[in-house]
């Protein structure tokens, strides 16, 4: 996914009123404040009260869900347009002092987010909002890595100094 259709997306979600944070692989070039590698998608938190506005907004962009993805709902969804821009999109319940929860399946287990779990960073000079560097490497643990797992944590290691992992 190219940085003009992210940033598109981003600014239609802005405009829209929903607040979002980027993750994954995009979320890491946001924190270092640099593009590094190529990406098949774009992932995005996002608060769940927003989510029936979110969707709304992306299928008037023409995007639409994609049915039998594993984890599904209530962990995640994906939506896809037809040129192909694929948005991997996790719902966030937000906490009163700023932590949040997702779900990790459909048998009850979640996902932890402490309120410093959410950072700033910047795509092609516009900032945005994204996951911190602790939550990216959080992560990054308990499972093999892949090449772009270990390309996207030197990433973090060379731009913060960071020593886990």
């Amino acid at each position: 996914m190219e940085t003009s259709a992210v940033l598109r997306v981003l600014g239609l979600l802005r405009e829209a009123g929903c607040e979002v944070w980027v993750g994954g692989g995009w979320g890491i070039d946001a924190l270092v404040g640099e593009v590094t590698r190529e990406h098949d998608d774009l992932d995005l938190l996002h608060r769940v009260e927003q989510e029936p506005l979110l969707i709304t907004t992306l299928e008037n962009a023409g995007f639409a869900e994609q049915p039998g993805v594993e984890p599904g709902r209530p962990a995640r969804f994906v939506m896809k347009d037809d040129e192909g821009h694929e948005l991997d999109l996790h719902p966030l319940r937000f906490r009163p002092d700023g932590s949040a929860v997702q779900h990790a399946d459909d048998r009850g287990g979640v996902f932890h987010y402490p309120a410093d779990a959410f950072a700033t960073g910047v795509i092609a000079g516009v900032p945005v909002n994204c996951l911190s560097v602790a939550q990216q490497i959080a992560f990054h643990q308990g499972y093999e890595p892949r090449d772009r797992d270990r390309h996207d944590m030197a990433r973090l290691r060379a731009a913060f100094g960071t020593t886990t992992w």
